[in-house]
């Protein structure tokens, strides 16, 4: 079914004028960049002997974005083929051998496939599929050394909750299938309300974001109970089905890494209309792997309130899951502050373990000084534990001996997990004797794999970690400095092998073995190809400057196709960034940017109008920073203008710009940033905001990096408002929302409505509402349409 949009353009609900307009494509220069074909992505298996080429759309269709939809308790549900309504799907598979260079297509796949939900086997023999077809969603497996791929079960799967499909064991899939004699769907345009909507508050505090797609009333809990309703059953591999669990909300499967139990998580009654499915109440039951009940392990309340603050949780049993390196134990976390930020205590949570078939008590493991972070598990004696703290962005990492809980933890590391200059890197893992990630653990050693950002710029790295001394030992590091190297796994330590990935500005992102212990051997894996060649010479480089008070900053500068650099012709200049907050200035002037990252543009960046004549600064840093018991959003409006000072001053200061001419732009919190740089600065031209919020007060408890709600800051939400200083704003803007955003914070309503404060105060404005995108925009005539848009109003304005 064909569909045919009409874009609305200058439209409010009050009658404001409108534009009919049909979709449009941009200037041949960016269409040739923005219509390409995308590469495959690439998985490999932990041995590195097969490699998986997944092959996807470049953009979905609106026929995609115009399926039957139902927006219930945080979920996008097609109702007909019981899967997200927001899935981007595979289209195509092959397979190839990590050692050879041949392709091969996968035989046996259905006519134009709609592949999701890739799953492995433990052995990696095999990977489970999910095909949506126009009635559901199929069960396939795809025998990977033969390229075979084979339908188990009819459209009969639910994954309306998410992936449907959990390895038992190498054999056997446990799968979410449809109850059989589903009840009807009930359709709330004929079925008359048996009364009114009610909710009520207990007098208990809480701190709620505006969360979007939520139940709305009884009707809504009917349905969402009927769609996220399963039968549970074992697929085997010659397609024959056996009812494991009668119907039930199931919510999540997870199989202990001996395969002799199952922890089956279902969602419970009440609903809630103020939260999403997450924090309905649930409960966790694990049984044997012949379905018999062991032991109820975890009751989860509704939570509805929850204390202030980014480190505060809800109380009792938290991230519960199997122990990665034993056969059935499970961990899980619990508050010792009652999961608030605000009481003061000596430890914040405390890991528990637990073994099957839980007839002993749990056994503390760890105190943490700090809120949880996580946990790595590597054998009997090896852990890695991390907690940290938001308010003062600290992270500590421990060396613990799992057999010996009162072996106090050993501080690995402890530093700002903003500043990245510091960071020791994350340590590796590699599958054990259950198929299960475990720490690198070798002869007392352990390795790290970091990104290697530094003031000189990025040099990736290996470091061998000794648990005995907690000193580290450098094995590898990148010294490229036209390239960009990224370490993606350590293959081989005695033989020094690692898997990484090599690009430049212009040469596409390709996997190759990289020996560490040969001279730095490179072997190719892949070679994509450049889809954007007529960029690939365009300059590029990091530029850095510094802010009034100091503060450094960089962003990547762009120059336009054939730029003389000697004739120095100043063009205008088209900024790209996104706030982010820090609580120190020293990390927030550390530079996370490398200019021999492959040059990708894409709608979400300027990057496209190089071809157009413009100067480009893309990624700006727009550091927002409140040290000590100062918060950023206190003088967020003075430092946003000092940054985007400082970006034009120094771009300036090169001799490329105009800077009469100069255009900002931004998506979500770039878009607010974009409003508020207008209305509080004469530095710009014109202004591009997608998909923002402009009125903190509909977001009142708290948006992006905001803890403390309206009531406590008034001044601080209504000044940082661009909503509620309309009046000021005079400089031309470009908004563009998609109809449908499922972002909390950033409904549609808010471009609605300032676009309305804008046109009615007398400023240069137009809107674009984007049938039925969300957040992020994916059809391919939508995003053309968008860049034809912002063409034709930067010409407009700039040039």
């Amino acid at each position: 079914m064909k569909f045919k949009f009409l874009l609305l353009l200058l439209v409010g609900f009050f009658g404001f004028s409108q534009e009919n307009l049909s979709y449009q494509k941009p200037p041949k220069e960016i269409l040739e960049l923005a219509d390409y074909e995308r590469a495959p992505s690439v998985n490999m298996d932990s041995k590195k002997e097969y490699m998986l080429l997944s092959y996807r759309s470049t953009y979905k269709t609106l026929d995609d974005l115009s399926q039957e939809e139902m927006r219930l308790g945080g979920l996008r549900i097609n109702p007909i083929t019981n899967i997200s309504s927001t899935v981007t799907y595979i289209t195509n598979l092959k397979v190839r051998k990590v050692a050879e260079k041949n392709e091969v297509q996968v035989k046996g796949l259905p006519e134009n496939p709609r592949i999701s939900n890739l799953g492995m086997s433990p052995n990696e023999k095999k990977l489970s599929f999910s095909n949506t077809t126009n009635t559901g969603v199929e069960l396939w497996v795809l025998d990977i050394a033969t390229a075979q791929a084979t339908k188990l079960t009819d459209a009969t799967v639910n994954a309306n909750m998410g992936n449907p499909f959990s390895w038992f064991d190498d054999q056997t899939i446990l799968v979410k299938m449809l109850v059989k004699n589903r009840p009807a769907l009930i359709d709330q345009k004929k079925d008359l309300p048996t009364g009114p909507i009610v909710s009520s508050g207990d007098g208990s505090v809480s701190q709620n974001r505006t969360y979007q797609d939520l139940l709305k009333n009884p009707l809504d809990e009917q349905n969402f109970e009927t769609l996220v309703t399963s039968e549970l059953y074992k697929v085997t591999l010659d397609g024959k089905a056996e009812l494991f669990k009668k119907a039930d909300m199931y919510a999540g499967e997870s199989i202990s890494p001996d395969g002799n139990f199952v922890m089956i998580t279902t969602l419970q009654k009440p609903f809630s209309y103020i939260v999403p499915l997450s924090r309905f109440p649930q409960k966790s039951v694990v049984y044997d792997k012949s379905g018999k009940e062991v032991k109820v392990v975890n009751e989860v309340p509704l939570t509805e309130v929850m204390p202030k603050g980014f480190s505060s949780v809800r109380k009792g049993k938290r991230s519960m899951g199997w122990r990665a390196d034993k056969a059935a134990t499970l961990s899980y976390v619990e508050a010792l502050d009652e999961g608030d930020q605000a009481n003061k205590v000596d430890f914040r949570d405390e890991v528990f373990l637990w073994d099957a078939p839980f007839n002993n008590n749990p056994t503390s493991l760890v105190k943490t000084q700090q809120r949880f972070a996580g946990i790595t598990w590597g054998d009997d004696k090896t852990a890695i534990v991390m907690d940290q703290w938001y308010d003062t962005r600290n992270m500590k990492t421990y060396l613990i001996n799992p057999s010996n809980p009162a072996q106090a933890p050993k501080v690995i590391s402890d530093r700002n997990y903003q500043d990245i200059y510091s960071d020791p890197g994350n340590f590796e893992t590699k599958k054990n004797q259950y198929g299960k990630f475990v720490l690198t653990l070798d002869n007392d050693k352990a390795y790290l794999v970091g990104d290697g950002f530094t003031k000189e710029g990025q040099f990736p790295f290996i470091d061998e970690f000794n648990l005995s001394t907690l000193k580290t030992k450098r094995l590898y590091q990148s010294t490229y400095k036209d390239k960009k190297e990224d370490i993606m796994s350590l293959e081989d330590v005695k033989k020094g092998e690692a898997l990484v990935m090599i690009q430049s500005k212009n040469e596409y992102p390709n996997y190759y073995y990289r020996n560490f212990k040969s001279k730095g051997k490179l072997t190719q894996l892949t070679d994509f190809k450049n889809p954007f060649e007529s960029i690939k010479n365009v300059h590029k480089e990091v530029i850095k400057y510094k802010r009034k008070d100091g503060v450094e900053l960089s962003g990547t500068l762009y120059l336009p196709v054939g730029y003389d650099k000697s004739k120095k012709e100043k063009k205008p200049l088209l900024i790209w960034a996104y706030p982010a907050e820090y609580k120190d200035k020293n990390s927030a002037g550390q530079s996370d940017k490398n200019p021999n990252e492959f040059t990708f543009p894409y709608y979400g960046s300027f990057v496209y109008w190089v071809t157009r004549g413009y100067v480009v600064l893309d990624d700006a840093s727009f550091p927002i920073i409140g040290e000590g018991s100062t918060e950023p959003n206190d003088t967020f409006i003075e430092q946003l203008v000092a940054n985007a000072e400082a970006a034009i001053d120094a771009v300036d200061q090169l001799g490329y710009i105009d800077r009469k001419k100069v255009a900002v732009g931004g998506h979500s919190y770039g878009a607010f940033m974009t409003a508020n740089l207008l209305t509080h600065s004469n530095l710009f031209a014109c202004g591009i905001a997608r998909s923002g919020a402009y009125n903190r007060t509909l977001t009142p408890f708290g948006f992006q990096s905001e803890q403390r709600n309206y009531w406590d800051i008034p001044e601080v939400y209504n000044t940082m408002s661009p909503f509620m200083n309309a009046h000021k704003m005079k400089t031309p803007l470009l908004l563009t929302h998609g109809e449908a955003d499922n972002n909390p914070g950033t409904f549609t309503l808010q471009t609605e409505r300032y676009f309305q404060a804008l046109k009615n105060l007398g400023a240069p404005v137009r809107m674009v509402i984007l049938p039925k995108e969300s957040h992020s925009y994916v059809a391919k005539d939508n995003i053309l349409h968008l860049l034809w848009e912002q063409d034709q109003f930067l010409e407009k304005y700039l040039k």
